[in-house]
């Protein structure tokens, strides 16, 4: 803006003929001198201005013409800071009106100059005063160096925002973060001016932390793994483990939000600005606090804090806890989980096995609370002695049963059934079942018991000795077929086994699975507990027999046929000297030969 010349009046101006009409000789050079006390100005001109006056309405404005302008205030609502000497821009829509009044705009000099400002101070990376419009969906319309900007919701502050009407017609900084030239949008933050503070506070302040110092925090928010404290213009973060000596569950137990707290520095991270903080560690550890007196074999209550497959963590203190694995849990050898045998929240008792103090661990145990059923396993279950079990595992070659908890034994797949001929212990009993076992042997060192459940009965062996003897025969049914031969069931539940050379029919069949025949013993073993059986012997031994009666029969005939053949010539000559004695002799003797 031009300033104003100060002209001294003219000491000979005739001033009487100037108020009568009459121009002095002067006039002109006067009228020049008056001229070029005001600014050349045009119309649709953007110039400088100032602040003369100004009310709640109005905002008078000198651009060094003859008349001052006046603007409505409504188009510096942007600036509440306007005040009277500041500069301003304003717009050159007339310079005399019909009431000879200079007309300006503020709005539309801001709005000629506006986007090469935008486009500079974007450059600049400077911060712009903006005035919050109104709202719109997502944000807020901002009117920026007279351009309007979209500031998003997100973009307000660091802080969520709910309510966006509290900023509506505030005057705020912000930074230009996008600009989009085709369709002259500008994106505004005022969130990045606040984070560029935050990080510029954060970098002073971590540049003055040490490890171990103490320091006053504010607790800014709480969240399932911990706890972050604002320090005064930087967050730390106390980790969930380190609010307590003892098991937390949830932060919330050991503070509050806004509670005010003192904390330690753990560790931090300059260039990643993380700050770990620490509150157990202002009190003395609980472990240092432990009775001196507790020692291996003491008996300890406490509560389970944390479980697991393999054990379970039981807090006798805060902060001091102690695991009982659960091979501790029970003398059963049939442990699957720790859950088995307790939960969460639990009150129990158990038995101090381990203390390391240096390094701060205990093992504890519940099955030493009960007495070891093996300390006197020869008493309660003598060899010879019969009782209950329940079948808990199988194997190839036998059963694994549980008389009572701890004591285990097993029945080997041969001492299960007198009779049967069984491949797997599946075959005769499942698990869960009970059975019946008497105990055949003891194995104290390994904890083990030999049990047999056949032995509950007596031999039936030693009577099928008398009945399933040497070449008798029975009825028998083929109950499984193999590639060796065949299963017979005989009475009294006993099997015997064929070859398939002993299982070929009279007709030259085959016998087949199911059939019901007759059948020889040809070989009895009775520690063996094998019987040979065979059907094809039944017959052959008949026919055998009718051959050799044949042949034998035969030989006989053969013999007597020679006999007579050798006698009759020495009959014959004899005759011719026999005595009637004789003939009577002879007679007899053919009678008894004719009979034969």
């Amino acid at each position: 803006m031009t300033e104003t010349k100060n002209i001294k009046p003219l000491e000979d101006f005739d001033w009487e003929a100037f108020e009568h009409g009459k121009n002095p000789a002067n006039i002109a050079e006067e009228t020049k001198a008056y001229e070029g006390t005001l600014n050349n100005i045009n119309d649709n001109e953007v110039v400088d201005g100032t602040v003369t006056a100004m009310n709640d309405r109005e905002v008078v404005v000198n651009i060094g013409y003859k008349s001052d302008g006046i603007i409505p205030r409504n188009e510096f609502r942007y600036n509440p800071d306007l005040a009277v000497g500041d500069k301003v821009e304003v717009y050159i829509e007339n310079q005399e009106d019909k009431k000879g009044q200079l007309i300006l705009s503020h709005k539309r000099a801001r709005q000629e100059r506006s986007w090469d400002r935008v486009n500079a101070v974007f450059d600049s990376q400077e911060i712009v005063k903006g005035f919050i419009k109104c709202r719109t969906k997502g944000g807020m319309i901002v009117d920026i160096l007279g351009t309007e900007a979209f500031l998003p919701g997100s973009q307000i502050d660091v802080k969520p925002i709910h309510d966006y009407d509290t900023f509506v017609g505030k005057t705020m900084e912000f930074k230009i973060v996008k600009i989009n030239q085709d369709f002259k949008n500008v994106v505004v933050s005022h969130k990045a001016l606040i984070e560029a503070e935050i990080e510029a506070q954060k970098k002073e302040i971590i540049s003055k932390l040490e490890k171990g110092q103490i320091l006053e925090g504010v607790v800014k928010n709480i969240t399932s793994y911990g706890v972050f404290i604002d320090l005064g213009g930087v967050d730390g973060l106390i980790h969930i483990t380190d609010l307590s000596w003892g098991r937390v569950s949830d932060p919330k137990e050991v503070v509050e939000l806004d509670q005010k707290i003192n904390v330690v520095i753990l560790d931090f991270d300059e260039e990643k600005k993380r700050i770990a903080l620490g509150l157990k560690q202002l009190t003395p550890h609980p472990w240092d606090a432990l009775d001196a007196n507790l020692k291996v074999g003491d008996i300890v209550k406490g509560k389970v804090v944390v479980m697991a497959d393999y054990g379970a963590f039981i807090e006798i203190a805060p902060g001091v806890e102690g695991l009982i694995h659960v091979s501790e849990m029970s003398w059963s050898a049939h442990l699957h989980s720790a859950q088995d045998f307790m939960k969460v929240g639990d009150e129990v008792e158990a038995v101090v096995l381990t203390l390391d103090r240096d390094e701060r661990k205990m093992s504890l145990g519940i099955k030493q609370l009960k007495p070891d059923p093996w300390e006197k396993i020869e008493e309660k279950y003598p060899v010879g002695s019969n009782h209950m079990a329940k079948v808990r595992n199988f194997t190839n070659f036998g059963v694994f049963v549980e008389i009572e908890e701890g004591v285990d034994g097993l029945i080997h797949i041969s001492d299960l059934s007198w009779t049967k001929k069984i491949k797997h212990p599946s075959e005769f009993t499942q698990i869960g079942a009970e059975i019946e076992v008497q105990v055949l042997d003891i194995d104290k060192e390994n904890r083990r018991l030999s049990l047999g459940h056949k032995q509950i009965e007596e031999n039936p062996w030693d009577n099928f000795e008398t009945i399933f003897t040497q070449d008798s025969v029975h009825e028998g049914k083929i109950i499984e077929i193999l590639d060796k031969g065949a299963v017979i069931s005989l009475e009294h539940g006993v099997e015997g086994f064929a070859t398939p050379k002993h299982l070929v029919k009279e007709d030259g069949s085959q016998a087949q699975l199911g059939e019901t025949l007759e059948f020889k013993v040809i070989e009895f073993n009775k520690d063996a507990k094998r019987i040979i059986l065979s059907h094809s012997r039944i017959y052959e031994d008949v026919q055998r027999a009718e051959a050799k009666a044949a042949k034998k029969e035969a030989a006989a005939a053969k013999k007597a046929s020679k006999t007579k053949k050798d006698e009759t010539p020495a009959i014959q000559n004899k005759a011719a000297s026999t005595t009637l004695g004789d003939i009577d002799a002879l007679a007899a003797l053919k009678a008894e030969m004719t009979k034969e």
